[in-house]
């Protein structure tokens, strides 16, 4: 199960079934269940022979979002005009043997945080519009995975106005179409076919069918990646006094009429009930079973991970193998252990790094072992110069 997620919607948790409108969480996440499992029958019925051809294309959508904030001495979750971005749509088109677009797979790497707390409506941010471009060109359906976004968002976001999000949404969309439209034909490489004497001579290339044995190449699985706790990790002891507090202050601002300390109040109550509810739902022990799963599909390799990984993950991984596709796909079956920074991010009171319940190196941990898994199935040895070729 894999998580696009939005801001623009409400925390769909059966805990939160005692506020107003919660009574319609449980029936909601009932219906969605009940539907995943007709559309997987419905789609058992319709399997056919296809091929899947991947691409790239670049989007300036996302940029790095901890921004530090010299007037108040702070690192702010926000746009950041100077952080490295990593700007890469992966894609894939899936044809069936008689040439229809059966689908496509739009892979990036950018938090849905257009709409922010002026947004009062349900919404997919960008990702609906994005969607609704490439399905309407492809007449297929796109589904869309979210990449390590960690540390990304949109350049313009916590906005209120959905047309934000709606021309985020489309600027993704074209961007991926002008990618898909460049793809070539299933089943061919793109191939230099010698010298054409004319006014000049031209060097002439064309479409061949594809001779790689790799092509039919299936494998992988899913695997359980111990990750060591955070030493500072708050007791929920100690979460639920900070959420008492905040409480408390809430209701003393309410009392003195002070709109602005309410209103922080209530946001830090949030935090503390959603930090509390993130540690009882954390397994027991030192280490969180972070799972993951790795599979390689012909020329391409298909990562899901649990968590919000930062962009450095998919970028190293994407360097150690640059002559196959690479999709990362994160939030996948799980959010815990919620943010998973790599080491340099620790210590700066950087809003990802302060909620993560993994301690320092864990990203770089869990990177080693997908790319060990990564060269398994590649059939490559870690210290064999084609570790970095596709075989």
């Amino acid at each position: 199960m894999a998580l696009s997620h939005t801001h623009g919607s409400a925390w769909l948790s059966r805990s939160r079934a005692h506020l107003p409108g919660g009574e319609h969480i449980g029936p909601y996440l009932d219906r969605v269940a009940a539907v995943c499992e007709e559309l997987a029958a419905a789609v058992t019925a319709k399997l056919e022979p296809a091929t899947v051809v991947y691409g790239t294309a670049r989007c300036d959508l996302a940029r790095h979002r901890d921004f530090w904030d010299a007037a108040t001495k702070q690192i702010v979750c926000g746009f950041n005009p100077d952080g490295p971005v990593d700007d890469t749509v992966t894609l894939a088109r899936v044809v069936s043997d008689t040439g229809v677009t059966l689908g496509t797979v739009v892979n990036y790497a950018c938090h849905p945080t257009t709409l922010a707390w002026e947004n009062t409506l349900v919404s997919p941010d960008y990702v609906g519009a994005m969607r609704e471009v490439v399905e309407r060109e492809t007449a297929a359906p796109c589904l869309f995975l979210q990449g390590a976004s960690g540390n990304l968002g949109p350049k313009y976001g916590y906005v209120g106005d959905t047309t934000v999000a709606d021309r985020n949404g489309r600027q993704l969309g074209f961007a991926a179409l002008s990618g898909l439209e460049s793809l070539p034909p299933p089943g061919t490489a793109f191939e230099y076919a010698g010298p054409v004497v004319s006014g000049a001579t031209l060097g002439v290339w064309e479409h061949r069918p594809h001779s790689s044995p790799t092509r039919a190449a299936f494998g992988g699985g899913r695997m359980t990646v111990p990750l060591p706790y955070r030493v500072d990790l708050p007791t929920r002891a100690e979460t639920a006094a900070a959420l008492n507090t905040w409480e408390a202050e809430e209701a003393d601002a309410r009392a003195a009429g002070d709109a602005a300390r309410e209103r922080d109040a209530h946001a830090h109550a949030e935090r503390m009930t959603r930090q509390l509810y993130r540690l009882q739902t954390l397994p027991e022990g030192k280490t969180y079973p972070q799972p993951v799963g790795v599979w390689r599909l012909g020329d391409a390799l298909w990562v899901f991970s649990a968590g919000e990984l930062y962009q450095s993950f998919q970028v190293e991984l994407r360097r150690r193998f640059p002559h196959v596709a690479v999709v990362v796909t994160t939030i996948c079956d799980d959010w815990q252990p919620g943010y998973l920074p790599p080491t340099t991010a620790y210590g700066y009171g950087i809003y990802q790094e302060v909620i993560a319940a993994v301690a320092p190196g864990s990203a770089e941990t869990l990177l080693e072992e997908v790319s060990r898994r990564c060269r398994e199935l590649l059939g490559v040895h870690p210290f064999d110069s084609a570790a970095t070729r596709s075989p």
